[in-house]
């Protein structure tokens, strides 16, 4: 073998070895990878905490709906009672007999009980 081939052989190696080193340094360390996994799924959970959080909002605005409708039909209730005593009344004040009343339910029972007129 000539001196131009050691010193390519040896031009190699030293190549191969310097690229060995330039690999070890550039790849990254567990501690790397395990941080950007905590960034990954810490923006996962900021994701899905907004999700929840409109959902929640979403569920509140219905309650309010809702309990709005519930004050409106329990008051068109008390006015229906209301009118319904003032019409018995007056039907027996012109000295008639109302007609008898029909059987009610055990939810409307109820409704009527939790009514304050």
């Amino acid at each position: 073998m000539s001196a131009e081939m050691w010193a390519q052989v040896g031009l190699t190696g030293a190549a191969a070895v310097a690229s060995a080193f330039a690999g070890r340094a550039a790849r990254r360390s567990k501690r790397q990878e395990n941080r950007d996994d905590f960034v990954a799924i810490s923006e996962q959970q900021g994701r899905a905490i907004e999700r929840l959080e409109k959902r929640v909002q979403q569920g509140e605005t219905k309650a309010e709906l809702q309990q709005e409708k519930l004050a409106e039909c329990d008051e068109a209730i008390a006015w229906l009672l209301v009118r319904t005593r003032d019409l018995v009344g007056s039907i027996r004040k012109s000295g008639g007999e109302p007609p008898a009343p029909r059987p009610m339910s055990a939810r409307a029972a109820r409704v009527l009980e939790r009514s304050d007129v």
